[in-house]
């Protein structure tokens, strides 16, 4: 029988277990959302004109289930499990209308693999922030793990530039030859994962260490220069200016927002659809296509007007045999599209304009209440920048990629633990983490 002594170790003990756990299984996931099971990509083969060629890897199942259950298992033992899947008054009602409408659809399948894997992503990102034991720790590992995926991107510019440079004999876009796009699996991907590392970059200079946050800068922006990443390369100073701003003016942060995102919209979308809106646009000097994005999104508005409430299914739209092989290629190309290439768009295709709204409510207006109720000590902070910068950058880019419920998506799962990070923040304060490791699991973020 155990002692009195014994019995009062033994929740320490556990919880010092946890506190040795977090770190790996933080750094297990971040290398698998940075780096991948597939890394350096061969996009000269057939198969990547097939659509569903992407739809089996064992390996990378095996590991996200794997990863799944050990962080789930991390946060059931954590005192703040009650986070994951927060708010539960939002999320509930959000993957279940993705499940109704996938079940409705013509490929139910999709939808439901789609939606579970929504689920394991965002438990995922809920508990990823109670990994770390302090700030300083997430900074630190944050660091190794933006150097170890930038090294891996430099070592296939080096070593496998046939891998990790757009060539010329590519089938799908021969246009980008010369682009780097590293271990990823287009230049658009790369110049995004450089986008966000160069955030984490400042984060670590300012919390952890001058030499590696200036390295990991350095390392991002030249990576994504040579990527041909325009829109990302602009955006990149247009976020920190905007965040700025953001910061300072508390009265212009929702026309920031909503009128922000609504213009950036319009003006994208709505140039494909109204031909005077496009022809403003292009008076303007902007490219009004929005690098041939424009077919895509007129296509699918057609489609969304057939299912406006219940949408087509998750998933259950581009790149199906029925749409790629219809022949529909002879009136626009766009049958072939990979994805409808803005985020907005495709949810509205998928689930409708109810689930527009739902997503609209977890990602624009959830955050914006969140920052609101920032404590004094919480608005100004590093970490708090950091899941600012990282949830505009996503928003605003979502106006011309498909982003969002993208299960093995980086940015996705990024931006997801960043609008849990500001829900932390707007409830606890920060532990420098000079307290115990048994009691800095208690509420380090």
């Amino acid at each position: 029988m155990a002692t009195a002594s014994q019995r009062a170790a033994s929740p320490l003990a556990g919880l010092e277990r946890m506190a040795a756990a977090g770190p790996i299984l933080f750094m297990a996931i971040f290398l698998f959302f940075w780096i991948s099971t597939t890394p350096f990509v061969d996009l000269t083969g057939e198969t990547v004109l097939d659509p569903s060629a992407a739809n089996s890897n064992r390996l990378n199942q095996i590991v996200s289930i794997g990863l799944f259950f050990g962080t789930l298992c991390y946060g059931l033992m954590h005192p703040l499990r009650t986070v994951m899947m927060q708010p539960r008054a939002l999320m509930i009602p959000l993957f279940t209308w993705f499940l109704l409408v996938s079940l409705v659809s013509a490929h139910p399948i999709l939808g439901i693999k789609a939606v579970v894997l929504g689920v394991m992503v965002t438990i995922n990102a809920g508990v990823y922030l109670l990994l770390p034991a302090s700030e300083k720790q997430f900074a630190k590992m944050l660091a190794i793990g933006t150097l170890i995926m930038l090294g891996t991107a430099y070592y296939g510019i080096l070593f496998k530039p046939e891998l990790a440079i757009h060539q010329p004999s590519e089938l799908r876009e021969p246009m980008n030859a010369g682009l780097w796009r590293g271990h990823f699996p287009h230049k658009n991907s790369a110049a995004a994962a450089m986008v966000l590392a160069t955030f984490f970059g400042i984060y670590v200079l300012n919390v952890w260490s001058r030499l590696a946050g200036i390295a990991i800068i350095v390392l991002s922006v030249i990576f994504l220069v040579h990527s041909g990443g325009k829109t990302s390369a602009a955006m990149l100073p247009g976020i920190l200016i905007l965040a700025w701003v953001f910061e300072r003016i508390s009265i212009l942060r929702i026309p920031i927002v909503i009128g922000g995102v609504g213009l950036f919209n319009l003006l994208a979308v709505g140039s494909a659809v109204f031909r005077p809106l496009g022809e403003f646009v292009a008076s303007l000097g902007i490219d009004a296509t929005f690098t041939n994005r424009s077919d895509i999104w007129r296509f699918a508005f057609g489609a969304i007007a057939e299912n406006p409430i219940i949408g087509h299914g998750i998933n259950a739209f581009w790149q199906t045999d029925e749409l790629v092989y219809s022949g529909g290629s002879v009136e626009t190309w766009a049958v072939a599209a990979e994805n409808g290439h803005n985020s907005y768009l495709d949810i509205t295709l998928m689930a409708g304009v109810p689930g527009l709204v739902l997503t609209l409510l977890l990602v624009i207006a959830m955050p914006l209440r969140d920052i609101s109720r920032l404590p004094s000590a919480g608005k100004h902070s590093h970490l708090t920048r950091l899941f600012i910068w990282t949830w505009l950058y996503v928003i605003f880019s979502a106006g011309l990629e498909t982003l969002f419920f993208e299960g093995g998506n980086l940015l996705w799962f990024t931006f997801l633990y960043s609008l849990y990070g500001l829900r932390f923040q707007s409830s606890a304060v920060l532990d420098p983490g000079s307290s115990p490791p048994a009691k800095r699991m208690v509420a380090h973020v």
